[in-house]
């Protein structure tokens, strides 16, 4: 990409138009993110039948704790790395990383380096979202932060319809280990793309001293020139004092809270992804019908975030995450009793619109916790610390079922709804409590420039 400056022609206007590369290309490496992140649960049905390979509840959920682990490890990582390599390879690097990772899972014939497979792919996994966010935020045309955030998500949900759809189709025909083989598409697919179409971002451009590519770019796409104020302060001395100013008084108590959120939004979004067909299938449901729940769910997912970023844009993302977590735990509790197999698609569905669209309005919640110059490090922590949730949900629920309380994960799960919900919903009163109910400045463009996917 030629990220060289230029004067001659004037900046086009911010708006989706002139930015609709950059959501593009970012929609699509989530939209693989959420495929790969699916897989799992939609093969597990057939992994468990499958005796060669080993795999019992048990080590399932143990299974699914290494992979969101390590989705941990590679957010922890990803931060520091861009200092160097930039945001765009980094994109490029956790794209490659979670593609071989499916392929290690493809040929793995035990437990061990199957596990050791999702490791791999979780090391990935766990840069690339938090990544992509940062990039599409600093993008996002004025005032409409949460809906590109919406937007941006429901490619994850595409991605884990598509997973199921390969788990319904080709694990059954072909086994599967074929749908891991189709994980690798990643590598084929986006890797070239990205790194011919996507821009570096201007804000880490700025913070590692090139300002002429800096300002090139956000000439290019309309975007405010980014300010040695707002850019990100590169190096381990830079991230030390962002996380200090997470904690100043006019945030001290909003950001444990914002983490909490995260981390029970996680929980639900990553034990639900892994657990819900063979949860299911406990149930009572049939085999397909198990795994066609998880199509339904992210299916619910994208509508739910379409109508979450419009209504979090006129009424405040703390206000929609909030009433959004509770109508999660009502469905997690439906979900918990044996309803007739029309009604309980219906109430996955509905499930869906909620579930996924909370964390993401937690992420866009932090646009009204941190000035610019502290918003970085605010989404980079919220989404690193919620990855504890991540670990904790997959392994909750294996432990159930290993001890035969498989439904006991509903009740869990609507549990992590409400704590959300309590969490986020006393952001505001936090800021208050210290002197700050006054919201911060809208984001500039480069206020989550280097959202360090912690």
């Amino acid at each position: 990409m030629n990220d060289s400056p230029t004067s001659a022609a004037p900046s086009p206007p911010h708006t989706f138009r002139t930015v609709f590369p950059v959501i593009a290309l970012c929609w699509l490496a989530v939209f693989f993110d959420g495929m790969d992140v699916n897989i799992y649960g939609a093969v597990m049905p057939h992994m468990l039948d499958d005796s060669g390979l080993g795999l019992t509840p048990a080590t399932a959920g143990t299974i699914g704790s290494w992979t969101t682990f390590g989705m941990l490890i590679g957010a922890l990582t990803a931060g520091n790395l861009t200092d160097w390599l930039g945001r765009r390879l980094m994109l490029v690097s956790s794209v490659t990383l979670f593609s071989v990772g499916s392929a290690i899972c493809a040929v793995a014939g035990g437990v061990g380096l199957f596990g050791f497979g999702r490791f791999v792919s979780g090391l990935g996994l766990g840069g690339l979202m938090p990544l992509c966010l940062a990039m599409v935020m600093e993008f996002a045309p004025p005032r409409r932060a949460a809906l590109t955030t919406g937007l941006l998500m429901t490619s994850y949900h595409f991605g884990g319809m598509a997973a199921t759809g390969l788990g319904l189709t080709l694990a059954p025909a072909a086994g599967w280990r074929w749908v891991f083989w189709a994980g690798v598409l990643p590598a084929l697919v986006a890797v070239p793309l990205l790194l011919k179409l996507l821009p570096e971002s201007p804000g880490v451009l700025l913070a590692r001293g090139e300002r002429d590519k800096a300002h090139a770019v956000a000439d290019r796409y309309g975007l405010p020139r980014p300010t040695a104020v707002a850019a990100p302060a590169a190096g381990a001395a830079g991230r030390l004092a962002a996380v200090r100013a997470l904690f100043h008084p006019r945030s001290r108590w909003a950001t444990p809270l914002l983490w909490l959120a995260s981390f029970c939004g996680l929980l639900l979004v990553y034990g639900v992804s892994t657990w819900l067909p063979q949860m299911m299938r406990a149930e009572g449901y049939g085999l397909t019908s198990s795994v066609s729940f998880l199509m339904v769910i992210n299916a619910g997912g994208i509508v739910g975030l379409l109508i979450a970023g419009r209504t979090a844009d006129r009424f405040g993302a703390v206000r929609v995450s909030a009433i959004w977590f509770v109508l999660t735990a009502a469905g997690a509790l439906l979900l918990s009793t044996h309803l007739p197999l029309g009604i309980t698609y219906v109430v996955v569905a509905v499930t869906g619109v909620w579930l996924f669209s909370a964390q993401v309005m937690v992420y866009a919640a932090t646009d009204t916790v941190y000035r610019d110059s502290e918003r970085a490090a605010g989404l980079g922590w919220v989404t690193g610390v919620g990855r504890t949730g991540a670990v904790v949900g997959p392994w909750l629920i294996g432990t159930l079922a290993t001890n035969g309380n498989q439904s006991w994960g509903f009740t869990s799960f609507a549990l992590a709804g409400l704590v959300g919900a309590a969490a986020i919903a006393l952001v505001p009163l936090a800021r208050r409590l210290t002197g700050s109910s006054t919201a911060p400045a809208p984001a500039t463009a480069t206020a989550t420039a280097g959202a360090s996917d912690r």
